[in-house]
């Protein structure tokens, strides 16, 4: 027979520390240090610090690490330990990056929680004009804190609401100069002429409220937005690693919440790569100053099915070696 010596002392506390209101949440995956992810441990680096330095109201942060190598983990532990963490959680697989947010926004403990993949940089001051969009519009669902043109399938409920709201005007044209789109473009790795052509061929969609313009959509790698909201869309399916992240914006969409984009540059992709030192430099009025230049590649690998023959050898060496770690 078990026997108990004494009380559990946590009886006799009086209180617990309670959440802060915004849970700032970041989902990694880094499977390995070369290739592809040779710089992804210092971009991560740079995300962390750029939350850290510029965050400014209360938070907690919560990382989900979706199976990453060794050398994550142990960077990621060591901020744990160092109080800079206050959630951490290691997968064992990767569950996928809609898998990840099934996690995280079921238990995020704050009232809003401020969501960012591991390769974007945050500006001084990048939460509170979010935060301040929704507290504006109850009906907000997700906000993003770059200017952006994206497609309006997904931002239908918007622009509904926005035709039927009498201190709303609904405005459509052209109002993101081309630098600013390539600016953001660019780190997702695009082909200038494609995404060129896009730019043409798509027009703005804002919205105009009291004299300031919000955009039109938001997107899946930097968002903010309440709990209640996200957790009312769950589960998201969850089948592969990407390519299932349109369907948190088709159930956001679809449940008639609405999808923006702030004016400022308060948030920024990194990609795979540690940016140049101009990238750090806090954008002024959607970061027209600096337009990004980018000298097309020539040579060799320039040739289109060279490169595509490449690129199968690197995905198919990648399943051989990662796919069942």
């Amino acid at each position: 027979m078990s026997t108990r010596f004494g009380q559990n002392p946590a009886k006799t506390m009086k209180e617990v520390a309670q959440p802060a209101e915004v849970t700032v949440a970041v989902v990694v995956y880094i499977p390995f240090t070369g290739g592809y992810y040779s710089e992804s441990l210092e971009v991560l680096k740079l995300c962390l610090e750029s939350i850290w330095a510029n965050t400014n109201r209360a938070y907690d942060l919560m990382v989900f690490d979706n199976a990453s190598c060794p050398e994550v983990r142990e960077y990621l532990l060591d901020a744990h330990e160092a109080g800079k963490i206050q959630y951490l959680v290691f997968s064992e697989k990767n569950v996928g990056k809609a898998g990840a947010w099934n996690y995280v926004f079921g238990a995020a403990p704050g009232k809003y929680v401020a969501y960012a993949d591991s390769d974007i940089y945050h500006y001084p001051g990048w939460l509170d004009p979010q935060i301040e969009i929704l507290e504006k519009f109850p009906q907000a669902g997700m906000v993003t804190g770059l200017p952006m043109l994206t497609p309006e399938e997904f931002s239908s409920s918007t622009v509904a609401w926005a035709q039927e709201t009498p201190e709303v005007t609904l405005e459509r044209g052209r109002f993101l100069p081309w630098e600013d789109f390539w600016r953001h473009a660019v780190s997702l790795g695009g082909d200038e002429a494609r995404a060129r052509q896009f730019y043409e061929e798509n027009e703005d969609i804002c919205v105009l409220h009291r004299g300031e313009r919000y955009y039109v959509g938001a997107s899946h790698f930097q968002f903010v937005g309440r709990k209640a909201v996200f957790q009312s869309v769950l589960p998201i399916p969850s089948e592969r690693p990407m390519g299932q992240v349109r369907l948190l914006d088709e159930a956001i969409n679809a449940k008639g919440y609405l999808r923006l984009c702030t004016a400022e540059w308060y948030n920024q992709h990194m990609g795979n790569t540690v940016p140049p030192k101009e990238f750090f430099a806090h954008p002024v009025e959607a970061g027209r100053e600096q337009p990004v230049k980018v000298t097309a590649s020539k040579g060799l690998w320039s040739i289109k099915p060279l490169r595509r023959l490449l690129q199968w050898v690197y995905n198919r060496s990648f399943e051989i070696l990662y796919r069942n770690e």
